[in-house]
């Protein structure tokens, strides 16, 4: 997996001087590298049985729908606010620059559901484990969270102990 690195471009200093920004886009266009992003995120969790896939708005749809179709799970979106258009439940969380809101549907997961959280990028964590406590409010039972980059200097993989978390892909600094 470490050749699709080659794939993501690094922008400096965006959105701000002193983030490294990692770029999923050149991944995306580059058939083969999307292929086998989608077939190692599958990997991860070969012989699990999951029910849904848990997507994150929004890079998390890209890798959730098609993994979803590639292991017969259902796919699930979680959204930012007032994108939802039934009954929905939602969780405040705090970010590095302030709090933010995710909203799914109230019905999307049941009691006992075996889910699967993925989304793009594992930082610190805040985002994720949002989504985790939203899941777990309506009974889901959480087999994994899978990322394609995690930022290892940023420690976000410390507010899941007791959890299965991997990523493809990991940046040192």
């Amino acid at each position: 997996m470490e050749n699709l690195k080659k794939l993501i471009r690094e922008v400096p200093d965006f959105p701000k001087p002193g983030i490294n920004f990692y770029d999923i886009t050149t991944l995306l266009k580059d058939a083969e590298g999307f292929q086998k992003t989608i077939d190692g995120l599958a990997e991860q969790f070969a012989g699990e049985k999951i029910d849904t896939i848990i997507g994150v708005e929004s890079r998390g749809f890209i890798f959730g729908a098609p993994l979803a179709c590639k292991i017969g799970a259902g796919f699930v979106p979680v959204r930012k606010p007032k994108k939802l258009p039934a009954e929905k439940v939602s969780v405040s969380y705090d970010l590095e620059y302030g709090q933010d809101t995710l909203e799914m549907h109230k019905d999307a997961v049941g009691e006992g559901h075996r889910i699967l959280i993925v989304d793009d990028l594992l930082a610190t964590g805040g985002t994720a484990r949002a989504v985790v406590d939203l899941c777990e409010g309506l009974g889901g039972k959480i087999i994994g969270l899978s990322f394609v980059i995690e930022l290892t200097f940023l420690n976000g993989r410390a507010k899941f102990d007791g959890y299965n978390v991997k990523s493809l892909l990991s940046y040192d600094d």
